[in-house]
């Protein structure tokens, strides 16, 4: 019996409830998917809290673009895991750097702090610095649980070599979390190339809008980016299928 967990990257509750029809381990709920993932409110938590059995994370991000945040965006960060640990959530997401791509120790250490006794998975910002062993360190140091990543790279797959370097250092210390870009087809070979056990990705499919009329005027639907006023949803059996995937090893 294996041990490999999935965690969905979920941007509705409806996105949750079917990444546990699928049979994930865990969530991490988001906001903003066109910002790569924001925080999400609070009835958005708390829905999904009510609705799904499965571990639950939350991102802590207060913005789209880069991850150096000022006094006032770090204290809306604290102020967000204090509602998600009063909604149930069973871990954090979040990741703060400085200027020079170096890990944001100072920021890191309060965030780690206000959302004890819950685990801290320090999310793709380290796909924003500049020498990852040494920031795979720091993130140890101050006492994350995991490290999201895409080993540097646009995609995990692109980014194996990174990966398995970074699991072979971690010796167990931490757990590294491949993600972006992984699907059933690839997720097989990159467990096996990488040694890693727990993979995050997002199932996503776009679902057709329901409306029949739609004022092409405005750029309210991004009709560049999902035409016709759709979005996108996570897909239970993508899910399943990269489930069934890992179940062979």
């Amino acid at each position: 019996m294996n041990d490999f967990k999935i965690e969905v990257c979920s941007y509705s509750v409806r996105s949750a409830i079917n990444a546990e029809k699928g049979g994930a381990y865990r969530v991490e709920l988001c906001s903003g998917f066109r910002e790569g993932g924001t925080t999400p409110s609070y009835g958005e938590i708390e829905t999904a809290r009510k609705n799904i059995s499965i571990k639950l994370n939350v991102m802590i991000r207060p913005r789209g673009g880069d991850f150096i945040y000022s006094p006032v965006e770090i204290e809306t960060m604290l102020r967000d895991i204090e509602a998600a640990r009063k909604l149930g959530a069973d871990g954090i997401a979040a990741g703060a750097l400085m200027p020079e791509g170096t890990v944001d120790l100072t920021a890191m250490k309060k965030i780690i702090e206000a959302s004890a006794p819950l685990p801290v998975t320090f999310h793709r910002a380290f796909d924003c610095v500049r020498a990852p062993f040494e920031a795979l360190e720091a993130i140890i140091e101050l006492g994350a649980a995991r490290i999201l990543t895409s080993g540097l790279k646009k995609n995990a797959p692109e980014g194996k070599e990174l990966l398995a370097g970074l699991v072979k250092q971690s010796g167990g210390r931490i757990i590294i979390m491949p993600g972006g870009g992984i699907n059933p087809l690839n997720i097989g070979e990159l467990a096996r190339f990488t040694g890693a056990n727990e993979f995050h990705l997002s199932g996503k499919s776009i679902i057709k809008s329901g409306m029949n009329y739609f004022n092409e005027e405005i750029d309210f639907y991004s009709y560049e980016t999902i035409p016709g006023g759709g979005f996108v949803e996570t897909d239970a059996a993508t899910i399943k299928s990269a489930v069934e995937m890992l179940e062979k090893f």
